[in-house]
């Protein structure tokens, strides 16, 4: 019999054999048997628990020979169903574990064993109504199978399931669990947690371990919504597909009927049969119908869906997994941190907005061998078994206890943030016993991973998400906290850097508060006295443009440039900043970028220009200042040109913009240039 070297059993190891005996197990076991053996984690450490939860090494050896021996003889390989099949059929009956399936075809429900491949075996009723995921994406078993010869049939489908048993334990203590753990203290058991997982703790800061366990809470928590965008290779949808037998991982898009049902009621959608539907490498998803984003919208805010005449509820949560391109300095620089999302559901802001946690995957490491733990955890299925039961429970107000939240949190973000801490609660601190300093621990991490979500959308230029200053209050002596997320950073899109002549900063704002900002880059090459405008620019930025056009022609005397306009073309190019593509009104904007050009003379560093004008050089003030120069300032500006009739607005304006942003008024199209040309 081969030995293996046994690690060397720390303190947390002896307290868990002690107090868990038979429910961990080592987790280097694990990955040995793993190497050999292409099942989920949870089959293996059933078999694992079932014959390795010892703490003793012969034992250990001897259980590994009978798990191995079990995968060797009774777990299929999908290039061995022929020899599988042959051995039903010469034995009469065969014991095996593989991932079974079931469809109804016309009255009749027909069974799938995956890797035994064949799709019509005969299933009693009644595994079907106890087993419903028997019926959405399938259950890992161990079969008792036949080979039964009908003369009625001619031999055909002779396969019988006699006895199904599902991978998963068969009872489940709470009140044992929630016992046991308040003989741990936090420490113990927040690193019995990452062990469970299959990571060593004495590798990870404390913040690492917590990212970790925050892949977990959709387990605990019903109706969460979770992102995950990092670097290849850290792990992100291993939970999700690993860990739990009551979760689903998809891969690439999926139907509206699959994810919540069809229309007749008559099958279930998958947020009813799961407790967590993950989408894997979520940029696929942009084949998905713009219908399923629709309706996964409604689901995520709620809950709820509608489906034919009837609202269906559902209790699964969300998990998407998606990779980053690029290092997160850059993405904070030039875009969002939503910018690997498909379209569907990158420029869908009220989907985004749904969303109730931001894991931050850069600051997961790849997986190395060192992460990786020799020692005792849970198995995962009773971990799985104690996170689904703990679904049941909430945790929600326990925040109330110590706590209120700030000002700038609206009831999205509360809920958010409530969702969380329950979900921490349960995974941390089931027993529901902690301090105030772990609770307002769980709570600061909570108020980060929303407030991440709630940065980018404003980053992407909509007023209504302005307010991320994220806080709480301690009930005993008022202080108030704020809560920041460590790669926040300005963009400064708005250079303060001297530009060429010809380019300027601009922004418009929509009635709903959302705002465009761009820069726009007039270059002048010899010619007849055209505007050729560069592609992107449409709607009223195009009209915009054309009117003041009109005007410097109509005035190109008074402004001095008469004879160079004739034999130039103007070419237009407006770069969309914010990505938002906000089609704002840039006259004025344009009108000083011309100018600027033919002048041969920069603008000002750090300048944002504002308004509109007509074709006579009537000024056409902006319908809010507030938004864009939030947006300005946000964004790197020092200065703002603005309408003069904008001036009353200026009141309403924040003392912070105040303090950032200068503004210079202006009347009319060529005062607006001289001011910040330098020329008068």
């Amino acid at each position: 019999m081969s030995t293996v070297a046994t690690p060397a059993r720390d303190e947390l190891d002896n307290k868990a054999n002690q107090l868990f005996a038979g429910k961990v197990v080592r987790k280097d076991l694990v990955r040995k048997v793993k190497v050999g053996a292409n099942v989920p984690v949870f089959v293996l450490e059933f078999l694992l628990g079932k014959y390795c939860a010892s703490a003793d090494e012969l034992s250990i050896q001897l259980g590994l020979q009978v798990v191995n021996g079990t995968l060797a003889n009774n777990y299929i390989r999908p290039d061995e169903s022929a020899k599988a099949q042959s051995k039903v059929k010469e034995n009469g009956r065969y014991s095996f574990i593989d991932k079974v399936k079931v469809r109804l075809v016309d009255s009749d429900y027909w069974a799938e064993a995956v890797n035994f491949n064949n799709k019509f075996m005969h299933i009693p009723n009644q595994y079907v109504r106890d087993f419903e995921r028997l019926l959405m994406g399938g259950v890992w078993a161990q079969l008792d199978v036949r080979f039964e010869y009908d003369e009625e049939a001619k031999g055909k489908n002779p396969f019988w399931i006699d006895k199904l048993n599902p991978i998963q334990i068969a009872t489940f203590d709470l009140g044992e669990y929630r016992s046991i753990r308040s003989q741990f203290t936090t420490n113990e058991w927040l690193d019995l947690m990452v062990r469970s997982m299959g990571y060593e703790p004495s590798e990870m800061s404390r913040r690492l371990k917590l990212l970790f366990l925050a892949r977990l809470i959709p387990l605990a928590e019903r109706n969460y919504n979770l992102v995950e965008l990092g670097p290849r290779g850290t792990g992100k949808s291993y939970v999700v597909q690993e860990v739990s037998p009551y979760t689903a991982l998809l891969t690439g898009g999926s139907t509206v009927a699959n994810l919540f049902g069809h229309m007749s009621g008559r099958q279930k959608g998958m947020v009813q049969i799961w407790d967590v539907v993950g989408f894997d490498e979520v940029a696929d998803l942009q084949k998905m119908p713009k219908e399923v984003i629709t309706t996964m919208k409604t689901y995520c805010e709620s809950g709820t869906f509608q489906r034919g005449q009837e609202a269906v509820t559902g209790d699964a949560s969300i998990a998407m997994f998606g990779n980053t391109n690029q290092p997160i300095d850059v993405m904070v620089q030039t875009g969002h941190l939503f910018a690997p999302m498909p379209d569907v559901i990158r420029d869908d802001m009220a989907f985004i907005d749904r969303l109730h946690f931001y894991v931050p995957g850069w600051e997961i490491p790849q997986m190395r061998n060192e992460l990786f733990t020799d020692h005792y955890g849970f198995v995962v299925d009773y971990l799985a078994e104690a996170l689904r039961e703990l679904r049941k429970h909430n945790f929600t107000e326990i925040i109330d206890r110590n706590f209120s939240l700030g000002a700038h949190l609206n009831a999205r973000d509360r809920k958010a943030v409530r969702k969380t801490v329950s979900g921490l609660m349960k995974i941390l601190f089931p027993h529901g016993e902690l301090t105030q300093e772990e609770l307002a621990e769980i709570l600061e991490f909570a108020l980060e991973g929303r407030r991440r979500v709630k940065e980018q959308l404003k980053k992407m230029g909509s007023f209504e998400y302005y307010q991320t200053s994220f806080s709480y209050t301690l009930q005993e002596t008022g202080e108030e906290r704020f809560v920041g997320v460590p790669e926040q950073g300005g963009r400064d899109l708005i250079s303060t850097d001297p530009l060429s002549p010809g380019t300027v900063y601009t922004a418009g704002v929509t009635s709903d508060g959302t705002v465009g900002l761009y820069r726009l880059e007039v270059s002048i090459s010899s010619g007849t006295g055209k505007l050729r405008l560069a592609g992107g620019i449409s709607g009223s930025m195009k009209e915009s443009v054309q009117r003041a056009f009109g005007y410097i022609q109509a005035k190109k005397d008074e402004l001095g440039i008469a004879r160079d306009i004739v034999a130039s073309d103007l070419h237009v190019e407006v770069i969309d900043l914010l990505g938002n593509r906000v089609d704002a009104e840039i006259g004025v904007a344009f009108f000083v970028a011309s100018y600027s050009a033919f002048r041969k003379a920069p603008v000002s560093p750090a300048l944002l220009i504002l308004g509109d004008m007509s074709v006579l050089g009537n000024i056409k003030p902006l319908r809010s200042l507030t938004e864009p120069l939030q947006v300005a300032k946000d964004n790197g500006a020092k200065r703002a040109l603005i309408p003069i009739e904008n001036k009353r607005n200026f009141l309403d304006v924040s003392a912070d913009i105040m303090e950032h942003v200068d503004p210079i008024f202006y009347g009319e199209p060529k005062a607006a240039a001289m001011k910040v040309l330098g020329s008068l």
